[in-house]
């Protein structure tokens, strides 16, 4: 785990010469006054094939903005390990997560990035006693994704996305974190039946945990979902907001989903509560969101005080 904040501040004060120490009072001076004012800490977890070190403007948007933040992007499942079953990673993300948040007496905030929106998810639903404000969902396929993009040439060379629900609803395919989440148009029941992650938690099919998880997720105080139209990798873009394909592959919006329109996990509580956040942000591409200081204003930083 890497973490900047006070904490860290704190510890090279201790260790520095009195001249350099001398630096830090100024910021010092910010993390009191970020304990007056009372800013919330920020968990952020990553996506497919990142790793901590990537989300470093990220940390110093927050810190800048809200001075004194305790920022700190979870270091698991990095790079390769990210294809990792998602059930695995959630519960590797959780272990790590639960003590900030029992250290954090006002609540936490999540910032998710692609795939990790996903874990974020996950953790939300099977945690009961998480204290998660303002979930930050950022350019995550939330609806599932369905596409042929540089992501699947990689992985799936053999593939293309018409066939590769042949890998995907396979006890194989659901051991490789895409595949928990690839949602083909045009195989729906396959999907319903095959998905051991992303199936479940819309309860697509049937979950006897259903009631509890919803329950919750819905103890967040907000939710922000936050993508755009020339994002180049969510496929469609649109599922970043939980709008997705029909079998023609014409995308309906969330408020059309079915998912949506009987509140499985509570999106429409949400929304009626007014804690349901859109933010469409159109020019940028999949890897800048979390370097775009347009977006990290726009779209984030009033909802992490």
């Amino acid at each position: 785990m890497e973490g900047f904040g006070c904490a860290s501040l704190r510890m090279r004060r201790r260790r520095s010469s009195s001249g350099a120490a001398g630096l830090l009072w100024p910021l010092l001076g910010a993390c009191l006054w970020a304990s007056v004012v009372g800013y919330k800490p920020v968990i952020i977890v990553h996506g497919l094939f990142d790793s901590s070190g990537d989300f470093i403007n990220l940390q110093r948007f927050i810190n800048e903005s809200h001075p004194g933040t305790n920022v700190t992007v979870i270091d698991l499942f990095d790079r390769g390990a990210s294809l990792e079953p998602m059930w695995k990673q959630v519960e590797g993300f959780k272990a790590a997560i639960y003590p900030i948040m029992q250290n954090a007496a006002d609540g936490v905030h999540f910032i998710c990035y692609s795939q990790g929106g996903l874990v974020c998810r996950g953790i939300l639903s099977t945690l009961s006693d998480h204290n998660v404000h303002s979930f930050i969902s950022l350019s995550s396929p939330q609806a599932g994704q369905y596409g042929d993009t540089d992501y699947l040439k990689y992985l799936f060379p053999q593939f293309v996305k018409s066939n590769l629900y042949h890998l995907c609803y396979t006890a194989l395919g659901q051991m490789i974190s895409i595949c928990n989440y690839w949602n083909d148009p045009h195989h729906r029941d396959l999907y319903v039946n095959s998905s051991d992650y992303l199936a479940l938690l819309n309860s697509e099919r049937p979950n006897p945990n259903s009631t509890e998880w919803k329950k919750n997720f819905l103890k967040i105080k907000k939710l922000v979902l936050i993508g755009g139209p020339d994002d180049g990798v969510i496929t469609p873009w649109q599922s970043s907001q939980f709008g997705f394909y029909d079998d023609n592959e014409t995308v309906v919006e969330m408020q059309h989903q079915d998912l949506y329109l009987r509140d499985v996990f509570g999106l429409k509580t949400l929304a009626a509560r007014g804690d349901l956040i859109l933010c469409s942000v159109p020019g940028v591409q999949h890897i800048w969101w979390h370097s775009n200081k347009t977006v990290f204003h726009t779209c984030m930083e009033k909802w992490l005080v």
